[in-house]
């Protein structure tokens, strides 16, 4: 049963991202504030959710949320900064998008950098304990996975229309037998040491 509030003094927003563990694509993060009464059945962590479910989902979110914004933070970003800065800059940026002023962050994991003076609290699991972040791992996701099915359509061979870029062994048999494309995240291991192709 997720818990609507941390605490009740202070607006909250919660925080999630999509994507950190992808090998290719961008990282996708969600900002979300809800009202007191927001409920609906089937909300829980997105990893626990039909991708049905996520897209009725993210309707309901996008129609009763009191404010939600969504970022991304590119895969050459990644290369440049590292997935864990990207991450949080995507969050940032997502805190930025919002149209009232949060009290409280809710970060889903176990870190975080400190976005302007707004306090934060960190939660190991936190889209599986809290709705607003449960919300912003929703619209994170959905996002996300939209992009990649975009994706896909440049670069079938990977199929991304299925595996959204993570690690699967098919993507992992895709780029041993092709090579990497524009956008693999280069600075992840992918290939055996010494072989990389690009598209």
């Amino acid at each position: 049963m997720l818990q609507t509030y941390f605490q009740q003094e202070l607006v909250e927003a919660g925080c999630d991202e999509a994507g950190r563990g992808s090998f290719a694509g961008p990282v996708y993060a969600a900002a979300v504030i809800l009202p007191p009464d927001f409920y609906h059945p089937l909300l829980n962590d997105s990893k626990q959710v039909s991708e049905k479910n996520r897209e009725i989902l993210r309707s309901f979110i996008e129609k009763n949320a009191i404010s939600y914004q969504v970022a991304a933070v590119s895969h050459e970003e990644i290369d440049r900064i590292n997935i864990l800065k990207a991450s949080f800059k995507a969050m940032h940026l997502a805190i930025d998008g919002l149209s009232v002023r949060p009290g409280l962050l809710l970060i889903d994991g176990n870190r975080f950098t400190a976005y302007k003076r707004i306090p934060h609290r960190c939660i190991v699991n936190g889209d599986a304990l809290y709705t607003a972040i449960a919300a912003a791992s929703i619209l994170a996701k959905t996002y996300r996975d939209e992009h990649m099915t975009q994706l896909h359509e440049q670069f079938p061979v990977y199929n991304w229309i299925s595996n959204k870029g993570y690690g699967t062994k098919e993507h992992r048999d895709a780029i041993e037998k092709n090579g990497l494309c524009i956008h693999h995240r280069k600075s992840f291991r992918l290939l055996p040491t010494g072989e990389e192709y690009l598209f």
